[in-house]
């Protein structure tokens, strides 16, 4: 019979976060601290997100049978789940970076346990893809912390989007996602908040938090510019960042000349497919016009399979030879993993990410979105170390359905521990440690 590892199981991570959860300040009058706790409170809303629910109010129905809450209780660990208003009441006032500690707890918990260094790519640092993504749209409902965009006929969008940066691998499907960081109205700037400063605040925080960790940021064409490529090396990390030709005609035409001039080198191969790697690249070349000064190194790809060619071109700070272009190729490449096993991960395997599970009047949105991007951190981090999980996982023909195997389990027996909910899917049938709700 399989077991759970000691740190790295489900209920050791949920632990992790229920301690994390017990430090943030309850930010209520000391009347209303003795109902529901902060704590509960946060674990209700990472038990929808476990739980792959669709909805609040489909969570709020189930948590008031009993057999509901006995297993919020031995399971997640939750005393009193809130009602679903009650929830978006206590939850909308934290600040969104009082969530940041938990996720840096699970990512330790991982490097103590060994479970990352397979994710160590180039000059033994790790790949980290960055990119942003809408989170909430309307013409109607709006917050403080939503960013306008203003149309002519007069009517307003008020958005938030989300900037996410996951540790990546071109050799595995588990992405291990760092605390996200909302894109949203800021205090006291009468402008709308942008990707270019939500990065400034990620890529700091997150080299705050990790000092010491070799960092490799892969990102689209949009962020290979000089204000950007300046901060990732005031924060000591390597990049590898997409090129295009319309967004950088001044780099692309010194190429062009200095190809004419044999200075770029070429290299290709075939592979056992009969797929052809073309390769052009050259070292020390200025980015653009206003930034001579600042020097990258360029590399520019081409798949070949019979009549389709594949073009791709990114800038690099790594030095670029023969024997690494393949690597960096590879590096720059993996940035869509961010697109494909994170957010449409998020959006169409059972996370439901562009649901509103609701707005409020200060951070709800956000602090749902670090919830539900939690709940994936906790997944992943199960996918790739937890061998019960995983055995589990292959007993269900998809994602969506080992979910709601899960919740059908969930919502109809009473249940002691994971390891026996668990158990139940592996086997294919319940077992005696799981009882039936017979009322």
């Amino acid at each position: 019979m399989l077991n759970f590892r000691k740190h790295l199981s489900l209920p050791a991570l949920l632990d992790t976060i229920r301690e994390t959860f017990n430090l943030i300040p309850d930010h209520r009058p000391e009347k209303k601290k003795n109902k529901i706790s902060i704590t509960d409170a946060l674990m209700s809303g990472l038990a929808v997100f476990g739980l792959k629910y669709s909805s609040l109010l489909r969570f709020d129905e189930d948590k008031n049978e009993a057999i509901i809450a006995h297993n919020l209780r031995t399971l997640y660990g939750i005393q009193q789940p809130p009602s679903d208003t009650y929830m978006r009441e206590i939850l909308d006032p934290i600040s969104p970076d009082k969530l940041h500690p938990v996720f840096e707890n699970i990512f330790k918990q991982a490097q103590r346990g060994k479970s990352l260094e397979s994710y160590v790519y180039l000059e033994d640092s790790y790949l980290v893809a960055m990119d942003g993504t809408g989170q909430f749209s309307s013409h109607t409902i709006s917050c403080p912390d939503c960013c306008q965009k203003h149309h002519r006929n007069g009517t307003t969008t008020y958005y938030h989007q989300l900037l996410a940066a996951v540790l990546i691998h071109p050799n595995k499907s588990e992405v291990i996602p760092f605390a996200p960081e909302p894109i949203t109205h800021q205090d006291g700037n009468n402008k709308n908040d942008c990707e270019r400063n939500a990065a400034k605040r990620l890529l700091n925080r997150i080299r705050q938090t990790h000092p010491h960790l070799k960092l490799i940021i892969t990102e689209d064409g949009l962020s290979s510019n000089a204000p950007h490529i300046n901060l990732l090396k005031s924060l000591n990390m390597r990049f590898i960042l997409g090129a295009k030709p319309g967004d950088h005609e001044y780099l692309f035409n010194q190429v062009e000349t200095k190809a004419q001039n044999n200075e770029v080198k070429e290299w290709q191969f075939e592979d056992k497919q009969g797929v052809i790697h073309r390769f052009h690249f050259i070292n020390d070349i200025a980015l653009n016009a206003s930034n001579s000064n600042l020097k990258v190194n360029f590399l520019q790809y081409f798949e070949v399979k019979g009549n389709k060619i594949q073009q791709f071109s990114w800038v690099t700070d790594f030095t670029l030879t023969k024997d690494n272009i393949l690597s960096i190729m590879k590096g720059g490449r993996a940035r869509w993993k961010i697109e494909n096993e994170t957010f449409n991960t998020l959006k169409n395997q059972g996370y439901h990410f562009e649901h509103n599970y609701g707005h409020g009047n200060k951070h709800l949105s956000s602090i749902f979105s670090l919830l539900m991007m939690l709940a994936f951190l906790v997944d992943q981090v199960q996918q790739l170390c937890c061998t019960v999980f995983k055995e589990a996982l292959k007993k269900r023909r998809t994602k969506v359905s080992f979910w709601e195997r899960i919740r059908s389990l969930f919502i109809s027996h009473y249940i002691s521990n994971w390891k026996d909910l668990f158990d139940a899917i592996i086997l294919g049938h319940t077992p005696h440690k799981l009882k039936p709700n017979t009322s």
